[in-house]
């Protein structure tokens, strides 16, 4: 008895639907050996095609699923006939209709928190670009992703549509375009490595703003509407800690190595990295009473945009009228650990960085402060 194969749609999200080979009488399914009358082909189409693009794919991806259709029943019926270059073809044919964009969004998943935010706004502008969600993996080339890079550095921010990106900012959404291509040539999605024919966008050097030893010293006279925002942002200036390692600090990775000698050993939210630092007798008066090895060291603290907000008053009440963030506060850190005579590479490894080029920037800073500073003195010759 012939096996008939017949091409079926299922409706699905987004105004697709899904395209399905439908067997009767049932076969035997080549991993559960239990009879199936379903193959979902991992293919779409739209509902109610809109523009040539949509219209186009409907199309293509048709004719190209009743070609399946057909081998399909060919080869149940007649098996000589379909050969191994023609199964090669269609997987192929087939992964290239399925959706990049799709895919971007499970890497974009993989991340959290804060990282996840900033890969989901990567892949807003990879749609602006692309023009809609439709972007299978057959378009994309060296060409494409370069006219993306340069779409990058070109476009407007999301929300601040009158002030193009940074060129930080369109590096870091490129090198994510990046990751993802080189991830999906490790699924065997792409042919080629795409990611190693690319050049990343050029960054440019930040001013990293600090505090000097005197302006921390005002703050501390200076009243903070929140206390624990205060003593968080003290300690990190004396430890060069980010505020999501410090968010996550439990006392169990406080260790007492020498009588009256603290390390901190715990792992980066950022790098993943195993870190072990010292700190001083004055960060652990701000770090208070020790509780349980499981409880958070500040368990108070709750960083947002509102706790920005009393960060900026509290500065501008001490008179500083710098633009300092959080994150200020690790560079304060840096700047003065150098400027105070420590050599660069503890200075690096204090901080957490894989490579010392990182901390060089703290250098150049401390070199200016000591140009600045050589110029002061100045004779009636």
């Amino acid at each position: 008895m012939n096996i008939k194969v017949t091409l079926r749609k299922k409706k699905i999200s987004k105004g697709r639907e899904s395209l399905y080979l439908d067997y009767y009488p049932p076969i035997t399914h080549p991993k559960t050996n239990k009879p199936t009358r379903r193959e979902f082909l991992k293919m779409y189409v739209f509902e109610n095609p809109k523009g040539q693009n949509e219209h186009t794919h409907n199309k293509e991806t048709l004719k190209l699923a009743e070609l399946i259709c057909q081998k399909q029943e060919n080869r149940l019926n007649k098996p000589e006939i379909y050969t191994d270059f023609e199964k090669q073809q269609i997987k192929k044919k087939e992964i290239g209709e399925q959706s990049f964009l799709d895919y971007y969004d499970k890497q974009c998943k993989k991340r959290k928190g804060d990282t996840n935010r900033s890969w989901l706004v990567s892949k807003k502008f990879l749609i602006a670009y692309n023009g809609g969600e439709h972007l299978p993996f057959s378009n994309l080339t060296v060409l494409y992703c370069n006219d993306y890079a340069d779409f990058l550095l070109n476009t407007t921010g999301l929300k601040k549509t009158k002030q193009k990106l940074s060129p930080n900012t369109a590096h870091g959404y490129f090198v994510k375009l990046k990751a993802v291509l080189r991830q999906a040539f490790k699924d065997n999605l792409l042919d080629i490595d795409l990611s190693n024919q690319l050049n990343n966008i050029s960054t440019i050097e930040t001013k990293k703003e600090f505090l000097t030893l005197d302006e921390l010293n005002k703050l501390i006279e200076t009243k903070c509407e929140d206390p624990v925002l205060k003593k968080v942002a003290l300690f990190s200036s004396l430890t060069g800690l980010r505020v999501s390692d410090i968010k996550k600090l439990t006392w169990e990775e406080v260790e007492e190595v020498n009588p009256n000698e603290y390390c901190l050993r715990f792992q980066q939210k950022k790098t993943k990295g195993l870190e072990t630092l010292p700190i001083s007798n004055q960060a652990l008066e701000l770090m208070g009473t020790p509780s349980n090895n499981s409880s958070l060291v500040f368990s108070d603290f709750e960083y947002s945009s509102y706790k920005n907000k009393l960060l900026a008053k509290w500065i501008k009440d001490a008179g500083i009228t710098k633009k300092i963030t959080f994150h200020c506060f690790r560079h304060t850190f840096a700047t003065l650990q150098l400027t105070h005579g420590t050599d660069l590479y503890t200075v690096s490894k204090m901080l957490g960085h894989k490579n010392i080029t990182t901390t060089q920037v703290y250098a150049k800073i401390v070199d200016e402060k000591k140009r600045e500073a050589a110029n002061k003195i100045k004779l009636n010759l």
